[in-house]
């Protein structure tokens, strides 16, 4: 969860952009927030539901930031009602002694930060939801009022969510099935022209295919589309994605003929075109790709059954062999294959789930039979542990609550609700942005409690100044705070609070000095922690989860090169476990990588050295999931055993490109002894790939054909080198 944005952070937008964006959500929770703090206590008379009604509409309203377009958000609002009444039962339950309200506040800060593993929109809600269990964690402890509560709470959410999916909607933004759509589009034309004479994609087809793959880049996707979540759907949408990209990425790489394709190749060319092209009908709700997937399917067995046989290392081979140009020309058409196959059926099973008609392999889409729950905890289990950011972030989070509601307890703070809101709003992922983000916001809450000293002094026990004020307030609390940084946003707020609070009972200037007060224990124990644990955010752990990610890679290509060397008979060292330790350390690299492009370029006032450009984490993780792919792929049977120069060459050639991963891996490790100079990658052109073994099976040319495509990943990766 880490840094709380809504309210409480600065739009990545321009200005006016973000006035219009922030306008937009003041004017549903101003409508909301006022509304149902006016209707309970002016009225029907019931303060405590009234006070309820307004903190939910500014807790999922304002605190959070749940992505989305309205429609979205009210959906994820009205699933989330039943967990919102739940915490305010077990906060009222357990604040009537000190040290259940303390450990109470331990178990569900938790709970609630590290429901981020379930994609953007819980991580998005969590803030909102830590305010619904800290409210009633406090003073007054009155578990006769319940009832109250939990009527204002619902009717709160109510209103907030008829007011998302109602008033100002925004305009929806093309969801990923389209983007991928469109980017399988692309695909088809570069397999179509590729198939056709003169047989070569031109400078602007490579552009087209580059551009139509950055698309599905995930800073490229908004939030609320991007498929992160640990349900069938989500994993077959990024399934597709990167089953996209990397088609897009091999047609690009698809070598000029020495010659004239053969028939097999064209048809294979021909076939992935037409499934590429089915597949976007499919991602737009059309019909199944299978009969274009099994057309595919049939060419590219004729092909490898054709290049399968021996290598004549003449020129002038006759048919029954090829030169070894040809094979590598056909290992590569049958990668291209491969790509499109697992793309039609990612694509089909998000679309149709277990309606899906395309055969699904196994491996590859495990997830495809495996209930939900199931795959929960498969996410869940693979965050569990330390080097996971988003364990850090939810260990980081509930020990600097526990921390504020223990302080609060024992020193029985006035409103010590403030002090632990302080706290879940200003703790942030690295320790120089929270210090920077608790100076700005002690200095905005300062000139707040001045502000509000001086409204409360003048206006008195007057409730129709304050009544008059509060919706006013809070819609431009609401509109300026998020454009204008998290030291106007405190002191708003501080002014805001102030003018409810006047209205549940007589205030005094006094409310305002009590609400420093607060806000200064809250930031200095979210300093203290941001000191403590993990201050350096995704820093170093994205630096170390590449690294681990690519000895693992490593281990993977040694392993599959020297049992293709073997024709399949040697299997890898760890066989099926192997593989899911490589698919946990790239789950890990993901969300570091997605924690790392939030954070600030900046740690402790110094930038970072080197400014993160460079290194391409995306090539990393994408050489990771291209090892992974490749490993499962390459020992399918049928397998044909190399002969013995051909196994020495292949076994040479895994070792040597795993040594290159295990020089990048040193080089990127934060904890390494390794010198930090920019590491050379492979060279494509390998003296070994320019003297084949004569009588080398297609098996060599394949194994040698996704060794060449990881060498391209590690030149992408660059200057892998000083940090990150």
């Amino acid at each position: 969860m880490g840094d709380a944005e809504g309210v409480w952070g600065v739009a990545a937008r321009s200005v006016p952009a973000a006035y219009v964006a922030s306008g937009r959500r003041a004017v549903r929770v101003s409508l909301v927030a006022a509304g149902g703090f006016f209707l309970f206590r002016y009225g029907l008379d019931r303060p405590v539901a009234a006070t309820y009604a307004l903190f939910a509409a500014i807790a999922l309203g304002g605190l959070s930031r749940i992505p989305g377009t309205g429609r979205q958000r009210a959906a994820v609002l009205v699933r989330t009602l039943p967990v919102c009444l739940f915490l305010v039962v077990v906060g009222t339950s357990l604040s009537v002694r000190t040290w259940s309200a303390v450990v109470g506040m331990l178990v569900v800060g938790f709970a609630l930060a590290f429901a981020a593993v379930g994609g953007p929109r819980a991580a998005g809600a969590a803030p909102g939801l830590q305010l619904l269990y800290i409210l009633p964690s406090f003073p007054p402890y009155d578990p006769g009022s319940l009832g109250e509560r939990l009527v204002g709470t619902a009717t709160g959410l109510a209103l907030l969510a008829a007011a998302e999916a109602l008033i100002l909607a925004e305009p929806d933004p093309p969801p990923y099935e389209e983007r991928a759509a469109v980017a399988a589009q692309a695909a088809a034309r570069c397999a179509r022209r590729l198939a056709a004479p003169p047989y070569v994609l031109t400078g602007a087809d490579r552009a087209a295919a580059q551009r139509a793959g950055q698309t599905l880049r995930p800073l490229t996707v908004p939030e609320a589309e991007r498929p992160a979540g640990p349900g069938r759907r989500a994993r077959a949408l990024a399934h597709t994605g990167l089953a996209t990209r990397t088609l897009l990425n091999r047609l690009a790489r698809l070598r000029t003929w020495a010659r004239e394709p053969g028939p097999e190749v064209t048809a294979v060319l021909s076939a992935v075109a037409d499934l590429a092209a089915a597949t976007a009908v499919r991602l737009g709700g059309g019909s199944s790709p299978v009969a274009a997937y099994e057309t595919l399917a049939v060419a590219r067995a004729r092909l490898s059954a054709v290049s399968a046989g021996p290598c004549d290392s003449s020129p002038a081979a006759g048919v029954a062999g090829f030169p070894p140009a040809v094979l590598r020309g056909h290992a590569a058409v049958l990668e291209v294959a491969d790509a499109a196959l697992a793309l039609g059926t990612a694509a089909d099973l998000a679309v149709g789930g277990r309606r899906a008609a395309v055969p699904v392999p196994p491996g590859r889409f495990w997830y495809a039979t495996t209930w939900a729950p199931v795959l929960w905890w498969h996410r869940l289990r693979g965050h569990a542990g330390r080097r996971s950011v988003l364990f850090q972030n939810a260990a980081r989070i509930a020990l600097a609550l526990t921390a504020a509601r223990l302080v609060a307890g024992i020193d029985t703070l006035p409103h010590g609700f403030w002090a632990t809101l302080a706290t879940l709003t200003l703790t942030r992922t690295t320790l120089g942005e929270t210090w920077r983000t608790v100076r700005v916001a002690v200095a905005g809450t300062l000139a707040g409690a001045l502000l509000a000293a001086v409204t409360l002094t003048l206006a008195g026990t007057d409730t129709r100044v304050y009544a008059v004020l509060l919706p006013l307030w809070i819609l431009f609390a609401f509109t300026v705070g998020p454009v204008r940084g998290v030291g106007w946003a405190q002191g708003l707020f501080t002014v805001l609070v102030a003018l409810v609070f006047a209205q549940l009972a007589p205030s005094t200037w006094r409310l305002a000095e009590v609400r420093v007060l607060d806000v200064l224990v809250g930031s200095a124990i979210g300093a203290v922690f941001g000191v403590l644990a993990w201050p350096r955010g995704a820093h170093d752990e994205l630096r170390y989860a590449a690294a681990d990610l690519l000895r693992r890679a490593a281990e993977i290509v040694v392993a599959t090169s020297v049992s293709a060397a073997h024709g399949g008979a040697v299997a890898l060292p760890s066989g099926v476990p192997g593989q899911r330790s490589l698919h946990r350390s790239l789950l890990l690299a993901e969300s570091a990588y997605a924690q790392f492009q939030s954070e600030p370029t900046h740690f402790g006032g110094a930038p970072r050295r080197p400014p993160p450009a460079t290194v391409d984490w995306q090539a990393t993780l994408i050489a990771g999931h291209h090892t992974l792919w490749g490993s499962q792929r390459l020992l399918e049977p049928p397998l044909t055993t190399p002969g013995p120069a051909a196994a020495a060459s292949l076994a040479g050639l895994g070792e040597r490109v795993a040594g290159r991963m295990l020089l990048v891996s040193a080089a990127l490790d934060p904890g390494g002894d390794t010198p930090t100079a920019p590491v050379r990658p492979v060279d494509p052109d390998l003296a070994e790939f320019a003297a084949e073994p004569p009588g080398a099976p297609r098996l060599y040319y394949a194994t040698v054909s996704w060794l060449e495509s990881l060498t391209a990943d590690l030149t992408r990766i660059d200057s892998t080198e000083r940090a990150g």
